[in-house]
């Protein structure tokens, strides 16, 4: 089996199951699990950047955040 069959096969799988895999995204656990990634890493960014660049990051994890989990 080569690169090219290994691709396609994942491509037909990921499209049997893409609604399975968009309903897992919208779940209670993936908002839960993604609010805390995405909490650490916006506190890690505000810890080592600027203060004057905090409002960015809240933005970047709010924008994030819409488009994993139930929100």
């Amino acid at each position: 089996m080569g690169l090219d069959d290994i691709v396609n096969k994942g491509k037909d799988l990921f499209e049997e199951n893409k609604d399975k895999v968009t309903d897992a995204l919208k779940s209670e656990q993936a908002e839960d699990v993604s609010d805390k990634v995405l909490d650490g890493v916006s506190g890690f960014a505000k810890k080592v950047l600027p203060d004057s660049v905090d409002e960015k990051i809240d933005d970047v994890r709010d924008n994030i955040d819409k488009s994993i989990g139930n929100e």
